[in-house]
């Protein structure tokens, strides 16, 4: 397999849990990549990958392709930095007989910290909903970007983990600007000392950069750039309010890669990644769902999630696919992972288009970033949506990059690295489906 492209972008065209872990994974094999760099979201992430020894890691922060010898992680400014999580996942890194890594990590300095009082705000503020809850992780992933948005001068970045006197400020005024909006009197969260001890150590064992190094990075060697969640539950883009507080899209990539120079913008693969049967962890439209499907469809590394709530499993939705395609501005080519799921399932199909007052509706139109009423009349219109022709296809990889007008590149068909193939040369043609109907 040649992937004609420098560099690769990965994201998931559906509300995450696609399989972009094991793309990275086989992408970084296949181009002799050596550092995945991360570009959206946070502890949240859950990227499995099964190498063909049995091995298995969930990657949360550190990238996909942690398993492959000598591929280190780059964090960048736009990741949200749970230094906590990152010892923890570190440790399973270890004793999988990944040496030192946190020693492979650098993280630029820029990228703000997730800290335990955000994490406990955003539980709080979930179980304040009640039955509206809005299938968040609970790990304090929006509430990070909010405190940012609030007080950008004040809120904590990983730079500052290796200063302690401003470190100590900024984590103070933040538990106590949370615990007031909260109404929570005396103790919030554990002891600021112990979080300040924590977050210091973590100082010393990665290697904190500048904005010039991932620049450099790019132009010195082959990298996979790698996305968290997916583009249905993108904060602009996704299905307000079901969405995270993350820009999901190949933007904060094409950002990244733009930096280093136009000719590194314009030499990097943007691959999307589908399963064939479309899922949803928590609450939110999934109109393809289908709860026939869970019995004959199981997941060993997905379950229901305290504060995510239920993982749903649905036919495979070919129009939110392409909203997704439409709304992130295109994609290169597919990957197409768990073609195992049709021989396990005799009734998993195809929805190429909804049924909808009456209607038939193919396609959805994309609106402007920043709407989120407009996104918010969309979802009341896909909670009422039906899927209106489902067909069960002869060839999946074929039928799912025809209906999405996209070239497969990959296809899987299991968790681990030799179950995948490669269909053809890397496309260079970009494109995306277009046009639509709702919501006006």
């Amino acid at each position: 397999m040649t992937i004609e492209q420098r560099h690769a972008v990965v994201v998931d065209l559906g509300f995450g849990d696609a399989g972009k872990g094991a793309t990275v994974d086989r992408l970084c094999r296949a181009m002799g990549a050596h550092t995945v760099v991360r570009f959206n979201g946070g502890a949240q992430a859950a990227h499995n990958v099964v190498t063909d020894d049995g091995r298995h890691h969930t990657f949360a922060q550190f990238g996909s392709g942690g398993l492959v010898p000598g591929v280190r992680t780059h964090l960048s400014r736009f990741v949200l930095v749970d230094p906590l999580a990152l010892a923890a996942e570190a440790r399973h890194l270890a004793s999988l007989g990944v040496p030192d890594p946190l020693g492979a990590l650098t993280v630029d300095r820029r990228a703000l910290l997730t800290t335990p009082y955000h994490a406990l705000a955003n539980r709080l503020r979930e179980q304040a909903r009640g039955a509206g809850r809005h299938g968040s992780c609970g790990m304090g992933i929006g509430e990070t970007a909010a405190y940012a948005l609030a007080h950008p001068e004040e809120a904590p970045v990983a730079g500052d983990c290796a200063e302690p006197e401003r470190l100590h400020h900024r984590l103070r005024r933040l538990r106590e600007r949370l615990a007031e909006q909260l109404g929570v009197a005396g103790e919030f969260g554990p002891p600021l000392a112990d979080c300040a001890v924590a977050f210091s150590a973590f100082a010393e064992r990665v290697r904190l950069t500048d904005e010039t190094h991932l620049p450099d990075l790019l132009r010195r060697e082959r990298v996979v750039l790698e996305g968290a969640q997916g583009v249905l539950l993108d904060e602009w883009y996704g299905f307000h309010p079901y969405t995270t507080w993350s820009t999901t899209t190949f933007a904060n990539a094409d950002a990244l890669l733009t930096e280093a120079g136009a000719d590194i913008a314009g030499d990097a693969l943007r691959l999307g990644v589908v399963r064939t049967c479309t899922t949803r962890h928590g609450p939110g439209p999934l109109v393809t769902e289908d709860p026939a499907l869970d019995a004959e469809l199981p997941e060993p590394h997905n379950a229901a999630g305290r504060w995510q709530g239920a993982f749903r499993r649905g036919h495979f939705d070919a129009v939110a696919h392409r909203y997704a395609l439409a709304a992130a501005g295109g994609a290169d080519a597919l990957a197409v992972t768990h073609l195992d799921a049709p021989a396990r399932s005799a009734r998993l199909s195809l929805c190429d288009s909804y049924t909808l007052e009456g209607g038939t509706v193919r396609d959805l139109s994309v609106g402007l970033p920043g709407d989120l009423d407009r996104q918010q009349r969309l979802t009341a219109h896909l909670l009422r949506a039906r899927p209106a022709t489902l067909h069960r296809p002869g060839c999946w990889p074929e039928a799912v990059g025809d209906a999405l007008g996209v070239p497969v590149l990959l296809t899987s068909n299991g968790p681990r690295t030799g179950q995948a193939s490669w269909r053809r040369r890397s496309p260079r043609r970009r494109g995306c489906a277009t046009a639509g109907s709702l919501p006006k």
